[in-house]
């Protein structure tokens, strides 16, 4: 049973802020995780506020060479967006594999991100794109690493009054780019993930590593970068001997658990098959000069 509260339905985003910072006060929006934990009693607040009609806080759009992505966006938003399918395939991979239809058409990627857990589909693929945040207050708004929002398990930076109104994170320019996402889980759909990973890697003409990003997720308190991985990997051409020495560091960052899903031993094996598959994955890509297909 749900507990008592008072529904607020603000028209504009000052409206809404100013709302946010009355004590007791809690945003909502698709409601796919806050009306679970007000049935839990992990939250009572005493007034929840509506923030799904705001203006300008559903979209996607480029902006000074960066993908905006409001944070009403829902996660079907994700799947039909052309800038997402062009510059974030890793992101739309995510979506295509989160919940079912229905809770895609609710859920979004702030409540996602907010919600903070471990095994939130959106956070490897946007840590992978090296993301941030926005989160507006009536104080003003304030930009947050993803790396750095995220902190523990179901924990966050973000702060009572203040709402995450946006993701951010840099369009590539360099001459070739690839992003991808595996979610590994006991069914097809509505399933949490027993571990997900997702790869951003950028190369120059030669086909050498610019950048690399890997990003874990359900393997840890929080979604985390295999840093150590990642360096190997820049200034160098991916070969497959380079790809599973970085797939088996990144086996190395994770700090996973025994759970009804899965065993750490198991979580810890498999992450390194995904993460050599994931960067194998980027070589077959058409702009790659070596594009081909890798066994992995």
């Amino acid at each position: 049973m749900l507990p008592e509260f008072d529904l607020l339905r603000p028209k504009t985003l000052p409206e809404a802020l100013a709302m946010l910072a009355e004590d007791g006060a809690m945003p909502i929006a698709g409601g796919t995780n806050v009306l679970v934990d007000l049935r839990t009693g992990k939250h009572q607040p005493r007034t929840l506020i509506d923030v799904t009609r705001l203006p300008g806080l559903r979209g996607i759009q480029r902006v000074d060479g960066h993908l905006v992505i409001g944070g009403g966006t829902t996660i079907s938003d994700l799947l039909h967006d052309p800038l997402i399918a062009q510059h974030a395939p890793a992101l739309r991979e995510a979506a295509q594999v989160f919940a079912n239809p229905l809770i895609r058409n609710r859920a979004t990627v702030a409540g996602n991100l907010v919600d903070a857990s471990p095994a939130a589909d959106t956070a490897p693929p946007l840590l992978a794109l090296d993301a941030e945040v926005e989160l507006s207050s009536r104080a003003g708004v304030r930009r947050v690493p993803l790396t750095e929002f995220l902190v523990g398990v179901r924990k966050t930076v973000r702060q009572p009054d203040e709402l995450l109104t946006a993701v951010r994170f840099l369009v590539p320019s360099a001459p070739g780019n690839a992003s991808h996402f595996l979610k590994l889980s006991l069914r097809k759909a509505d399933a949490i993930a027993v571990l997900s990973a997702a790869v951003a890697v950028t190369w120059d003409a030669a086909g050498r590593c610019m950048e690399a990003r890997i990003a874990l997720g359900a393997l840890a308190p929080r979604p985390l970068r295999a840093t150590a991985a990642e360096a190997v990997l820049l200034g160098q051409t991916l070969t497959l001997a380079l790809m599973a020495e970085a797939a088996r560091l990144a086996g190395e960052a994770t700090r996973p658990i025994d759970d009804i899903r899965s065993t750490a031993a198991y979580r810890r094996e498999v992450t390194e098959v995904i993460v050599r598959r994931l960067l194998g994955k980027t070589l077959t890509m058409k702009s790659h000069p070596f594009g081909t297909e890798v066994p992995v």
